[in-house]
């Protein structure tokens, strides 16, 4: 008798404790106590439970903090926050500023942002200057 009955409050305890876990929702890695915590401190949507903090809403633009501090210091587009400022618009050709000042110096299109300079062109004929002059191109 007293087995029995250590049997059956095993099984009640058992049944109540998986009763409250059924209430909890899933817990999957994307969705666990710890990913929530971290939504809550970071601001973030890691786990799902908070679709007001995503990136892209009103309250949270595409990227992170610090890819958009990247994207106003450098005048990039890596967190997708400021689309004007990708390469190939106006305001930012395409290339880096490096680049585009190399290409400038060798009369070259590396970066791609001086399309009249690339081998073939009328003001670059195919090879380089010194195999042109060596009579080394096709």
């Amino acid at each position: 008798m007293l087995r029995q009955r250590e049997i059956l409050s095993a099984l009640a305890v058992s049944a109540l404790m998986l009763g409250l876990a059924a209430c909890s929702g899933p817990q999957t890695v994307e969705n666990n106590s710890t990913t929530r915590a971290i939504d809550r401190a970071a601001g973030t949507d890691v786990s799902g439970a908070y679709p007001t903090q995503a990136n892209g809403t009103p309250g949270n633009p595409p990227g992170t903090e610090a890819t958009r501090a990247l994207d106003r210091a450098a005048g990039t587009n890596t967190s997708g926050a400021y689309p004007a400022q990708r390469d190939g618009t106006r305001a930012n050709p395409r290339g880096t500023a490096a680049t585009r000042a190399a290409d400038r110096a060798a009369g070259t299109n590396t970066s791609g942002a001086y399309p009249m300079q690339s081998d073939g062109m009328p003001g670059n004929p195919p090879g380089t200057a010194i195999g042109r002059a060596v009579g080394e191109t096709r």
